[in-house]
């Protein structure tokens, strides 16, 4: 097949901590390892997903796309790329622009998964500096609503005062130009859960535990940027992964059942990863799904999706054009 393959290059930034603009987009290392992945079996196109996209696009007319696009402005941004191959009747890998909006505004998610009984920690948005009320009780997290990445999450995140909270909402508002999402604090463990495929077909590959004793014992125990862009790295990776985790029977039962009705609930397609904190009684919550996952190749680099698929015995090749053939399949094309 003729594979156009669609992503945002990563602009360099002497500061990644000071300017994150572009944390969710990819590196010239992950675009060549996707490309050289998907060209073992199928031609393979480069196209950026940036404003020239659409007429690319639709030059090319490539047989499906592989979608990694983030986009960079307002809450639609990460459904622009697949609205745009919808209007050209191009298929393409992944969810479709409504999930891909509701999965990346917090709250619309969390409200769904509500909905379907589906559990995630209580949250209110907040939209101004005025007095806040109806609050969960505190410990709180305070997040950007539209964002990823852990962008706008730093270790200040988990707020205990009404100081603090007003201090991170005023962060979120002023600096990323958008609601802020505050969260009730769940006190217990942290997983990640990578899934492939479509309806009955959905698999759970082997579930990832985030380790907070690994961090600075100063340190809030959230997986915070400075955790996941700052302190670890590839020069100097840390320990803060467990693949597979190391959960009993029945709770590993409910993490996969959650994450499976989320994934439902939200009509996610082909993959998607998500997160998940056990509550003060030890059970599973949803804080949210990605369905446009990080897959970083190097295995130092600690990219969940990579990692929770390498352990399923997928090599990161193997991983790439499962999700083409998965999407594949879900279109009706032959890949």
């Amino acid at each position: 097949m003729n594979v156009g393959l669609c992503f945002n290059l990563k602009k360099p930034s002497p500061d990644p901590f000071a300017d994150d603009l572009y944390a969710e987009w990819d590196d010239e290392e992950t675009i060549e390892a996707v490309r050289s992945a998907l060209a073992h079996r199928h031609r393979v196109t480069l196209v950026e997903g940036d404003e020239e996209a659409f007429e690319n696009m639709r030059r090319l007319r490539p047989d499906i796309v592989f979608n990694m696009a983030e986009g960079i402005r307002g809450a639609s941004r990460e459904l622009q790329i697949p609205a745009m191959l919808d209007m050209l009747g191009i298929p393409y890998t992944g969810s479709d622009p409504l999930t891909l909006a509701l999965c990346l505004d917090k709250s619309l998610a969390k409200e769904i998964l509500g909905y379907h009984g589906i559990p995630t920690s209580p949250f209110r948005v907040v939209r101004t500096l005025k007095p806040i009320h109806d609050l969960p009780s505190f410990p709180l997290i305070v997040k950007p609503l539209w964002e990823g990445s852990s962008k706008g999450i730093g270790n200040k995140a988990l707020v205990k005062t009404p100081k603090e909270l007003k201090e991170q909402v005023t962060t979120i508002l002023t600096r990323y130009r958008q609601p802020a999402l505050v969260e009730k604090y769940l006190p217990g463990r942290e997983f990640t859960v990578a899934l492939l495929g479509n309806g009955d077909q959905v698999e759970v590959l082997p579930i990832v535990e985030i380790l907070f004793d690994q961090l600075p014992k100063e340190i809030n125990p959230i997986y915070s940027y400075e955790a996941k862009w700052i302190w670890d790295t590839v020069e100097k990776p840390l320990e803060i992964f467990a693949c597979p985790a190391k959960v009993p029977p029945r709770l590993r039962n409910k993490i996969q059942s959650v994450c499976r009705g989320a994934f439902s609930a939200l009509r996610c397609q082909d993959w998607c990863r998500i997160d998940i904190r056990l509550d003060d009684a030890g059970e599973p919550s949803v804080l949210e799904l990605n369905p446009l996952p990080g897959i970083l190749p190097d295995p130092d680099a600690n990219s969940c999706f990579p990692k929770a698929a390498r352990t399923a015995g997928l090599t990161y090749d193997e991983l790439i054009n499962r999700v083409l053939e998965i999407a594949s399949q879900r279109l009706g094309l032959k890949p």
